[in-house]
């Protein structure tokens, strides 16, 4: 009787922990890059398949317009650009499907403004 009570309780706290880490989801992902005429910060505080929001710090340059896309190279994939708008002076917020699927993503953000365009590429990883 003793040994059916303590597996129940593993198989308890086995379930609980199941459901509690697939609740969570994933971590938030800062990713930093920095060229020649812009440097930027992209923070995605929930970075997972599908719709996901990103905001993009211009911590170098005064772009006009900033856009992000991505692609996977290793399975052909690709996004179409998704064009942020300017929240405040150096901060930008994109919303859109960059990641339909898992795997590791080429995150390209392409800024540009009176210094010239500039494509910064930032590898995602994407779990969910």
């Amino acid at each position: 009787m003793r040994r059916v009570l303590a597996v129940a309780a593993l198989l308890a706290a086995a379930l609980a922990l199941f459901l509690y880490a697939r609740g969570s989801g994933p971590a938030p992902l800062t990713l930093t890059s920095v060229g020649t005429r812009y440097a930027v910060t992209v923070s995605i505080p929930r970075p997972t398949t599908g719709r996901v929001a990103a905001e993009v710090r211009v911590t170098s340059g005064d772009p006009h317009t900033v856009t992000l896309s991505t692609v996977m190279p290793g399975m052909g994939h690709a996004t179409p650009e998704i064009t942020a708008d300017q929240r405040q002076p150096g901060r930008y917020a994109a919303e859109g499907e960059l990641f339909p699927m898992a795997g590791v993503w080429e995150l390209s953000v392409r800024l540009s403004g009176a210094a010239g365009e500039e494509v910064l590429v930032v590898k995602a990883p994407i779990t969910e």
